[in-house]
């Protein structure tokens, strides 16, 4: 995964106990896995050489446990890419490993669009979509609803050499940002979302995935061109199995599902010991001529 050989990448080390063991960029991280509910398989003396431990209270939110300290941000070589990480209050450090294998899909799919052509990425977090279809090629709007994930975002770029790529940065909430582009009769050729269980907008709006995510996805609909490159759904709440992904983008799509493939999978993190399960996605791709 990285970009030279030694510099700091991402491993997975092992999973058990509801929490998995991590190598980010050089850190020892021990973070939540509800889903991994076997034993773990290293020694506890191997998981106790933590530099920071992610708890979580019952109240659902959580703090760090820095046993040997970490810095406010540190570089990670991922996936081809040149990000940041930083130890968040909501356990989260900037990356989430399992949608990286999406990344060269993702430049593929940019690579064989026509000249122009742009891609929108909803639920954008730190840009890792963002930038590989930038990587291909494509002209990009990358959307999220945290103003400072946007400017951590827009770092990661200018880190990985993407800083002048033809990228616009916009801080709003996904559904209401989707609707004013359809009524401006705005189409991209390719779509990108991870929608969250539950977020804010910047204006203290409120997404529910069960309720909010069918009617975006209809919305989105209407902007996807015509003769579209490509579509990426990924989630990891707990109900929205590839099937039910797989069945969401094909209404999406409409008639124009016939023109493409689509699949679904199960989405991983790859160990030497067990393989730990993230989440799920589903992607449409335009059959090749």
């Amino acid at each position: 995964m990285s970009m030279r050989d030694g510099a700091p990448t991402y491993r997975l080390l092992d999973s058990g106990g509801r929490r998995k063991l991590e190598e980010c960029g050089g850190f020892r991280l021990v973070r939540p896995a509800p889903q991994a509910v076997w034993a773990a398989e290293l020694p506890r003396a191997e998981w106790e050489r933590f530099d920071a431990e992610y708890l979580r209270s019952r109240d659902g939110g959580g703090e760090w446990n820095f046993r040997r300290g970490l810095p406010a941000g540190w570089p990670i070589e991922i996936g081809g890419l040149e990000l940041e990480l930083r130890a968040t209050g909501f356990g989260h450090v900037g990356v989430f490993a399992e949608q990286v294998p999406a990344w060269g899909r993702i430049e593929s799919w940019c690579r064989s669009m026509p000249p122009g052509g742009e891609v929108l990425n909803l639920f954008a977090y730190t840009g890792g979509s963002t930038l590989a279809a930038a990587r291909g090629g494509a002209r990009v709007c990358h959307l999220d609803a945290s103003q400072g994930v946007v400017k951590w975002a827009r770092a990661n770029a200018a880190r990985s050499g993407l800083g002048a790529a033809p990228i616009r940065w916009i801080v709003d909430e996904a559904s209401k940002f989707v609707r004013r582009e359809v009524r401006r009769n705005r189409t991209y050729r390719g779509l990108v979302l991870d929608p969250p269980s539950f977020g804010r907008g910047p204006r203290g709006e409120v997404f529910k995935i069960e309720q909010d995510l069918p009617l975006l996805l209809e919305d989105l609909g209407k902007l996807l061109d015509p003769d579209p490159e490509f579509v990426l759904l990924s989630a990891h709440s707990p109900g929205f199995s590839p099937l039910v992904l797989k069945h969401l983008v094909s209404d999406l799509l409409g008639d124009r599902r016939e023109r493409g493939t689509l699949q679904a999978e199960e989405m991983c993190v790859e160990c030497a010991g067990r393989v730990l399960p993230s989440g799920a996605r589903a992607w449409w791709e335009r059959r090749e001529s």
